[in-house]
């Protein structure tokens, strides 16, 4: 498999994603599609919308910082457009839509710029969601905002209490609750995604840990268990959710359904490798873990399952295929990103 074939494979809308977009008729708007992840939303959003036929347009906004992203994204019949989410008058003048996926936000270098991560996980959505008061807004989260749980109680449930811990996952708290505020004031509909993991075979929890079983770097095991899902499907339950969105949030975990031992995952990628993994560190009793069971009665279950993709990525690994090189620090306790 190559780059292009990846792309095509993660960007694959299913029936529920088609019938999510007739049921959410109109343009859409890909805020913050530069990242990791907002490709393949971007991508998907407007394969669903061919296969719905009502000839509706599909923006992805970005700082674009590489414009080979803008130049794909623009030969997959999306329309780029170069933005700065934080300039209130440039944001204005973004097209009127009525279906918004916002993607917006930082993690890593917190710990270097606190005050950036803070202006764009809260002031962006601020000024996104007045922007777009009369859409309806998907908007990415991630289950940092829950503190850590006890590996036994299965993770953490949307009506938990939560407990963020670092400067990123109070300030990723704080762009969940400016949403709520402007969705209770404005009746704006909004669907909240509390994503943990997403992995595709450049990037993503599993990348890191064969990544080092491949390298003969000890695996960190301190954070002993994990959630991981599929960016194909994260995506998928993402564009789906537009025909949830609500007033006040819907708010849902989306993740894998199983709970993941790393040293187990890292066992596997030894057999496929042929090494004998080296680890660091003793696993504790709580981890950041989120429960599915809002997902699996809301949408279809995940379709890659971990055994497949530990396959793919130990002979995307093998094959020495590009790697995006943003380690996600899983196995990051005190928040510090």
């Amino acid at each position: 498999m190559n780059e292009a074939e990846l792309d095509e494979l993660l960007s694959t809308p299913r029936a529920e994603t088609v019938e999510a977009l007739r049921d959410s008729p109109g343009d859409i708007v890909v805020l913050g599609a530069g990242g990791k992840m907002g490709p393949t939303v971007a991508r998907m959003a407007a394969r669903a919308a061919a296969l719905v036929g009502d000839s509706r347009r599909v923006f992805a906004v970005s700082r674009f910082s590489s414009p080979d992203v803008a130049r794909t994204l623009g030969g997959a019949g999306i329309e780029p457009i170069a933005c700065d989410l934080l300039d209130r008058d440039a944001v204005a003048l973004l097209p009127d839509v009525p279906n918004v996926i916002f993607m917006a936000g930082q993690k890593f270098g917190t710990a270097s710029a606190p005050a950036t991560t803070w202006a764009m996980n809260t002031i962006v959505p601020a000024i996104c969601a007045d922007r777009y008061r009369a859409a309806r807004i998907v908007a990415f989260s991630t289950g940092n905002v829950y503190r850590l749980t006890a590996v036994a109680a299965g993770g953490a449930r949307e009506t938990d209490p939560v407990g963020p811990v670092g400067e990123y996952a109070t300030s990723a708290l704080g762009r969940e609750r400016v949403l709520e505020f402007y969705s209770t004031r404005n009746r704006t509909p909004v669907s909240i995604i509390r994503l943990n993991y997403a992995i595709d075979l450049r990037y993503g929890v599993l990348a890191d840990i064969g990544l080092r079983v491949w390298r003969n770097t000890p695996v960190p095991v301190a954070m002993g268990h994990v959630n991981v899902i599929w960016q194909g499907d994260a995506s998928r339950i993402a564009i789906e959710s537009l025909a949830r969105a609500a007033a006040p949030p819907f708010v849902v975990n989306v993740t894998g359904t199983e709970t993941l031992v790393v040293r187990d995952v890292a066992q596997a990628f030894g057999r496929a490798f042929g090494k004998t993994p080296r680890f660091r560190g003793k696993e504790r009793r709580d981890a950041l873990l989120s429960n599915t069971d809002l997902m699996r009665s809301s949408f279809s279950p995940p379709e890659v399952g971990v055994e497949t993709m530990i396959e793919w990525i130990a002979d995307w690994i093998r094959s020495d295929g590009p790697m995006l090189g943003k380690p996600t620090h899983f196995e990051e306790r005190a928040g510090q990103f």
